[in-house]
């Protein structure tokens, strides 16, 4: 009978590859560090799309999630570049993702706007100068 893996003996080869190539994230240390096979179970999930999608997509969307707005992680943009370049994606085509992604900024303002608006007119209906 085999012994069942704890977290300490379960086996990380995702992340073990990511710091092995340059990749691992140093901001996901920490969390790694509170539960590796969670970390483990992630990074397999988000890989889970190169079985799935074709390798443009793939490489395109990476592109999109690391320069979105939530995420802003640079060196993986620029690694999702670099593959999706060697895979023929043209520069307009990236450059067309992020313009798209860059769009997830806009509710900053779709927010804040008309909560500026409404505390301005509270101000002056109160403090009329």
């Amino acid at each position: 009978m085999s012994t069942p893996h704890t977290a300490e003996t379960t086996p990380t080869p995702i992340s073990d590859a990511l710091h092995a190539n340059g990749y691992w994230n140093p901001n996901w240390d920490p969390i790694a560090e509170v539960d590796k096979v969670w970390m483990e179970k992630f990074l397999n999930m988000g890989l889970h799309g190169k079985h799935v999608l074709d390798p443009k997509t793939f490489e395109l969307i990476a592109i999109a999630v690391d320069a979105s707005c939530t995420h802003m992680y640079a060196p993986g943009v620029r690694t999702h570049i670099r593959k999706a370049l060697a895979l023929g994606v043209t520069k307009e085509e990236i450059a067309a993702v992020l313009q798209l992604t860059s769009v997830l900024g806009v509710h900053t303002m779709s927010m804040g706007a008309p909560i500026l608006l409404e505390e301005v007119a509270a101000r002056q209906t109160t403090n009329p100068t």
